[in-house]
């Protein structure tokens, strides 16, 4: 247990919990994904409404049946009417039409028929005609038995013959072919369970006959089932009174029609059950004649009465739901009226019948509920009203049941400790009851909120139990106080199931949610929750976009807009993406945006402090200018206008919001897709047309087997051998440098290698291009000449690669970049694409694949638009090496273009190509007319046969991809799938609980105990570092505890603080080493070009979950998760982005220099630039940038830790600069110390007093102290280097370690003391160690790392290491 080595006593450290996080928001820690939650089947597929119903009554008055023994007396009362009380005639004519109104009261709208002591024609006659009326509705038959015998096993009732002189039998097989499907039969009779099973043995045999009508091979079918057969029996219902063994109770004081009594007055006979149990003994004087005396009426629920039937209602409602299985629930409880009252009235049944020793059936069977605890919340609902009987009929004033005030406590007990994991909420189906009552409704719909918040698996529960029609009525509602509860509950809805707009829109619910977001007295989050609810109802659903365009004075767009400035975060990214989805593919609401400047005002939006408000305005933007249907000159200029704004987004530090700008561009890209090619096809013509006489240069791969190369003014299709590319078909890819085996070393060196127009142009800013100056201190290579800007650093650097997106050091001359970004280029397109190419080389990987999938559609359309040609090369002979792209993992892009079917739409001109450039001693291709019809055009008759003809000739040969390959060459971005999650993936926050503190805040969660753990172990870490500390100024340094040889040359090393680990960065990767017992734990890939490599490493929020950040020499910034896991979980790419641009790439250059503190989240960027940039790593946006106003690099960076405000920066020409950021950048360098004379190796800000507050040391072997009050060092440390590599400072002990190429490190302390020196050693035993590449001392330890150019590391010590 990792809690071992903690004692009680020891405490954590207070600024560890109060140190931010870095990179540990949810955009961080999440895959941006759409959340695919399932939700349970609540909506019925089909409602169903009993419109039939037909009453058979066998009572035969007077006359008791032969096989049954009454007692005396006996139970004799017939829908509350005693038969022998008149004649029998008017006895039997008013039993059935009080039977016929109890029926009615649950479904007064049903058709009656009525069938008294009938024979078996007229019971055929009934059900048939109403089976015939009813169609595809719901039927009910109730059959009353209490006047002829029982039903027999053979499956009969029984019914009279038309003088009433004989029993006559009904089979029941003949009674399910009548009455059909879907019927409901109630049976009122002794035995009645044999009816059940003989209905059921009927069906299946009903369901084999049918069986066999579809089987002709079946012989012997008789005449019978031959007929037409009814629809099968299973959406069939069944009520019976008792089981097949049981009499009907014949208690005196109960009615002979029991069953009956319960399912059509069920209130009625509740209480006088109630009465007749030994528990009435606790309300005396309550007699059955003040019974009838109750007041009110049973549908005001004001009343006693009706407060009692609404008691019950709630009661049988919430046993069914917790006891039956949802989909029985739904079919019985929720899919008709008259279905749901007779199976709550029959859960009643069977309560009060089970006391008699009779247990009713029903099928589908339900399982048993008459010992459901509920039961007894209702006898008290009774107690409680039967105790105020006699007051009331006195006149007193009645006292409302407090059943519905507890049974909500009881909710809200339960909330407190509710979870996915316990058994749902029994009180659920009384809160939906409790809607209806005006004094409990605002406090049910808050705690209804609370239960929604839980998760979409709450949601699922209230939608199954019915919520759903109960808050759609509400919105009706004017009162302001259940604003904020309903907009709450029905944000909850929506992000679980979107079916519901469509009900939204349907009752004109979205207009309550425009007046609430249009109110500026409701609270932002609950504005926020209105906007996510409209946002929902436009979706996809262009009958909401209409209805909430047209609806009050105003629309949602201008609604929207008005409040984009709103201090709520989370409110303006809503409006953002609500306004995003009202304008898609809705012309109307596009140019209601148009004419309030609705881009412009979104334009704020993308400098906001979220990265998720910027990037919900990149999607506004982006579907703002890809909505539009007509391109007016108007609307262009709108385009254009969005479209360079937007780009000006590319340096954002978010990767979500680059991402979304791909897609936005893609929309722009879509609308003016020729010009887009038109400029890549210059690009590529005007870089190719230097020399001619050279293999034809690559421009894409296409699908088929084809290599798409560019001489001139041409384009050729050359077909590529291999067995591969003639079983797969390929879409565009990238291609590898090594594997470019058919093209020659000159061609690769000498004309600069095209890939559409991927070559590596640094571009500048604007349209003009002014040289590089030269770079001073001796920084730059010689060999290699880039473009770099001098002031800001703000110009984009478009993608570089040999091939395809592929770094590559060369840069096309100037005469070059001048030709191609001509005036005539100067234009938007241009700045749009130079952009485009930019994110193609993004160092996140989402963001560069699908910038390149667009990138590629375009530079193949230009490509096949302008002059295709189809090329057999005699220089592919069978000896020669395969393809690069046939070569399986020779591809560095994993993401293919689209196969979807492109258009058939290219525009491509029937010119004259020039010839394929031929190498000396090889053969020309062969010959093709002069000008070839456009692909997918027939060949003329002279191009498919030649005037003399092999016998058997059949024609040109036509190489088998060729059909293939000219459908697939016509990709097009309009055919690509360019988009993104994001937005999805924001709906998941109101799916998931929002009232909930996160884990990490939660003192009983066991994310906050891991969190405790880690901060007491630093705390104890930090103690027992002190002791060391303290005596580190006068103890030699040089005890070798840890030596090792690592993958490669460690150029970057660093100490983690807490845990004993040492990671170390070389030219591509990182290794993780545990210095403690040498093992190696992890090593993994830094994803840089090829080209560049790491120059800076640090760890992110090292206290807690420990980040690990990389820079490399290309400015980009790359931060990784699970640098090392005990659950060996893979390493994750958290964020990266260009934290500069226009890095002067240079062998002996500084490269991407960082400097990184955790207290502010603020990280310092410089290098081979002229500015240092600042960013804030919370907001992932660039602070701003400080011009260095040197001629040369900066290779070290340091900062105060209060505030941030001094900054301080080593530069190649030996000068250290202090800047103060808070100055403007013309004032912010405050001061130039000159006192190296080379490049200065490091310099270090001291966070305590001493002798000086800065130290620095150069290349030359000196170290300085400097005071920033002074201009002058005030203390030297001459080291006896003549090549000073490495330089490092403990950050708690006042020791100096340097080293040196002379395989010397030399340890000294503040006052110049010298420690150690730890140097080469001749000799068996002695310790070897090589030219010094880095050093690193522990945070706390008195431990120094070292890395060699040999790719040693090794850790020294003032303790020895433990044998």
């Amino acid at each position: 247990m990792m809690y071992e080595d903690i004692t009680e006593s020891e405490e954590s450290d207070l600024c560890d919990w109060q140190l931010p996080l870095a990179f540990m928001k949810k955009r961080h820690t999440e895959r941006i994904a759409a959340s695919h939650t399932e939700t349970q089947t609540w909506r019925m597929k089909e409602r169903m409404k009993t419109v039939s119903v037909a009453l058979v009554m066998c009572l035969n008055v007077g006359v008791d049946p032969p096989d049954v023994v009454k007692t005396s007396p006996c139970a004799r009362l017939e829908c509350w009417i005693d038969p022998l009380a008149t004649s029998p005639q008017k006895a039997l004519e008013a039993i059935g039409n009080s039977l016929q109104k109890q029926y009615e009261r649950w479904q007064p709208r049903a058709r009656y028929k009525q069938s008294l002591d009938p024979t078996v024609d007229e019971v055929k006659k009934l059900c048939t005609s109403l089976r015939r009326n009813a169609k595809e509705e719901r039927v009910l038959f109730h059959y009353t038995g209490h006047g002829v015998p029982r039903p027999t096993t053979n499956g009969e009732i029984w019914v009279f013959n038309k003088t009433y002189t004989q029993y006559i039998p009904l089979s029941v097989y003949d009674l399910q072919t009548w009455m059909g499907s879907p019927s409901i039969f109630v049976y009122d009779c002794s035995n009645a369970g044999l009816i059940l099973k003989s209905f059921e043995q009927f069906a299946m045999q009903k369901e084999q006959e049918r069986d066999a009508l579809h089987h002709p091979q079946i012989s012997g079918i008789t005449s019978r089932t031959q007929m037409s057969m009814p629809p099968p029996a299973k959406n069939c219902i069944q009520l019976a009174a008792c089981g097949s063994r049981e009499l009907l109770p014949m208690n005196p004081e109960l009615p002979a029609d029991l069953f009956t009594s319960c399912l059509t007055t069920p209130i009625k006979i509740a209480l006088r059950w109630f009465c007749n149990q030994k528990s009435s003994d606790l309300v005396p004087g309550i007699t059955l004649e003040l019974l009838d005396k109750i007041p009110g009426r049973l549908n005001d629920r004001r009343t006693p009465l009706g407060e009692l039937n609404w008691i019950f209602t709630a009661i049988t409602d919430t046993i069914a739901w917790n006891v039956l299985p949802r989909e029985l629930f739904q079919k019985l409880f929720r899919q008709d009226l008259l279905v749901a009252s007779l199976f709550r009235n029959f859960l009643l049944a069977e309560r009060i019948m089970r006391s008699y020793n009779c247990t009713p059936l029903s099928s589908p069977r339900l399982p048993p509920t008459y010992q459901h605890p509920m039961w007894q919340a209702w006898d008290l609902a009774v107690d409680i009203c039967l105790s105020q009987l006699p007051a009331l009929l006195n006149g007193a004033e009645y006292k409302h049941s407090p059943f519905f005030a507890e049974q909500l406590t009881a909710f809200q007990v339960w909330l407190t400790m509710g979870s996915e994991m316990r058994e749902p909420p029994e009180q659920l189906p009384i809160v939906l009851q409790v809607l209806l009552s005006q004094v409990h409704r605002l406090r049910a719909l808050d705690l209804l909120g609370r239960f929604l918040d839980l998760g979409p698996w709450a949601v699922s529960l209230a939608l199954s139990v019915g919520i759903f029609p109960y808050v759609l009525k509400l919105l009706q509602s004017s009162a302001r106080e259940l604003r904020p509860l309903l907009v709450f509950i029905w944000a909850k809805i929506l992000a679980v199931d979107r079916s519901c707009k469509a009900d939204l829109v349907k009752d004109n619910g979205h207009k309550y949610f425009l007046s609430v977001l249009a109110d500026p007295y409701m609270p932002g989050e609950h504005r926020t929750m209105a906007a996510f609810v409209l946002a929902m109802i436009v979706e996809g659903y262009l009958n909401g976009q209409v209805r909430t365009e047209a609806a009050l004075q105003g629309n949602v767009v201008a609604i929207c807009l008005e409040q984009l400035s709103d201090n709520h975060p989370l409110l303006r990214q809503w409006l953002a993406l609500c306004l995003a989805r009202v304008w898609t593919n809705f012309d109307a609401a596009r140019w209601c945006g148009v004419r309030d400047s609705a881009h412009e005002k979104l334009y704020t939006l993308l400098n906001d402090n979220l990265p998720e408000v910027r990037a919900s305005a990149v999607i506004a933007l982006g579907t703002f200018i890809g909505s539009g249907s007509d391109r007016t000159d108007h609307a262009t200029n709108i385009d254009h206008n969005v479209g360079m704004t937007l780009i000006n987004v590319a340096q954002d530090g978010s990767p979500i919001v680059r991402k979304e700008l791909v897609a936005a561009l893609y929309q722009l890209i879509r609308q003016f897709e020729g010009q887009f090619a038109s400029i890549a096809r210059q690009i590529l013509e005007d870089d190719i047309r230097k020399d001619e006489n050279l293999t034809p240069a690559v421009a894409g791969t296409a699908s088929g087997g084809f290599t798409v190369v560019l001489h001139g003014e041409s384009a050729v299709k050359t077909n590529v051998s291999g067995p591969d590319l003639s079983r797969r078909r390929h879409s565009l890819q990238p291609i590898a440098p090594a594997n470019l085996g058919r093209l020659k070393a000159s061609a690769l060196h000498k004309s600069p290698t095209v890939g559409g127009n991927l070559v590596h142009h640094h571009l500048p800013n604007g349209p003009q291009l002014s040289k590089s100056p030269p770079t001073p201190g001796g920084s730059s290579s010689s060999s290699s000449s880039s473009y770099g800007s001098h002031g800001s650093g703000d110009g984009f650097t478009p993608p570089a690669g040999p091939i395809m997106f592929e770094k590559m050091r060369r840069i096309p001359s100037t005469a070059a970049l001048s030709t191609i970004f001509s005036s005539s280029y100067s234009n938007v397109y241009v700045q749009i694409w130079k952009v485009m190419l930019q994110l193609a080389s993004d160092p996140y990987p989402e963001v560069k694949y699908l910038a390149q999938s667009l990138v590629n559609a375009i530079n193949l359309k230009a490509t096949f638009t302008a002059k295709p040609q189809l090329v057999v090369d005699s220089r592919r002979t069978n000896s020669a090496p395969n393809s690069p792209t046939n070569r399986r993992g020779a591809n560095h892009s994993p993401q293919n273009l689209s196969d979807s079917p492109p258009p058939s739409t290219l525009n491509i001109p029937n010119e004259v190509l020039k010839p394929v450039p031929i190498r000396p001693g090889e053969q020309p291709p062969p010959a093709r007319p002069q000008n070839p019809p456009p692909i997918g055009a027939a060949f003329s008759h002279t191009q498919q046969f030649s005037r003399s003809r092999k016998l058997f000739d059949k024609g040109p040969i036509i190489p088998e991809t060729y059909e293939e390959e000219q459908q697939e060459v016509n990709e097009t971005p309009a055919s690509l799938a360019v988009g993104t999650d994001f937005s999805e993936w924001c709906c998941k926050y109101f799916a998931q609980s929002v009232m909930k503190p996160p884990d990490e805040m939660d003192p009983f969660s066991g994310l906050h105990h891991e969190r405790e753990w880690r901060f007491v172990r630093n705390a104890r870490l930090r103690r027992e570092a002190l002791d060391h500390i303290e005596n580190a100024g006068t103890c030699r340094l040089d005890d070798q505890i840890f030596i090792n040889k690592n993958t490669a040359t460690p150029l970057v090393v660093r100490f983690h603080p807490f845990n004993p680990h040492i990671v170390v960065a070389d030219k591509e990767g990182i290794c993780v080493w545990n210095w403690e017992n040498g093992e190696k734990l992890n090593y993994f890939t830094n994803q840089n070009p090829k080209n560049s490599r790491i120059t800076s490493m640090d760890f992110l929020n090292s206290h807690d979950v420990t980040l690990v950040m990389t820079g490399s020499d290309d400015g980009a910034v790359r931060i990784w998760r699970n640098y090392w896991s005990q659950s060996h979980k893979p390493v994750e790419l958290v964020s990266a982005w260009q934290a500069l641009s226009d890095m002067l790439q240079s062998t002996r250059g500084s490269g991407l220099v960082l400097d990184w503190e955790q207290e502010s989240g603020m990280l310092l960027a410089s290098g081979d630039v002229r500015i240092i940039r600042v960013w804030d790593t919370q907001r992932e946006m660039k602070l701003q940038d400080i011009p260095t106003g040197a001629d040369s690099c900066v290779t070290s960076l340091a900062c105060d830790s209060v505030g941030r405000s001094l900054l301080i920066a080593g530069c190649g020409d030996g000068s250290v600069r202090l800047y103060d950021r808070r100055l403007s950048p013309a004032e912010c360098r405050v001061m130039t110390l000159r006192e190296h004379n080379g490049w200065v190796t490091n310099v270090h800000l001291q966070k305590g007093a001493g002798d000086g507050k800065i130290i620095s040391a150069s290349v030359s072997g000196d170290v300085r102290f400097w005071d920033p009050r002074f201009t002058e060092s005030v203390k030297l440390i001459n080291t006896p280097f003549n090549t000073l590599t490495a330089m490092a400072v403990h950050q708690q002990a006042n020791i100096i370690a340097c080293g040196s190429a002379n395989q010397l490190i030399s340890v000294y302390n503040t006052a110049g003391d010298t420690l150690s020196n730890i140097k080469y050693y001749e000799g068996f035993i002695g310790q070897r160690i090589g030219p010094i590449s880095c050093l690193a001392f522990h945070p706390l330890k008195m431990h120094l790392a070292a890395g060699s150019r040999d790719s040693f590391l090794s850790i020294y010590s003032t303790e020895k290491k433990a044998r």
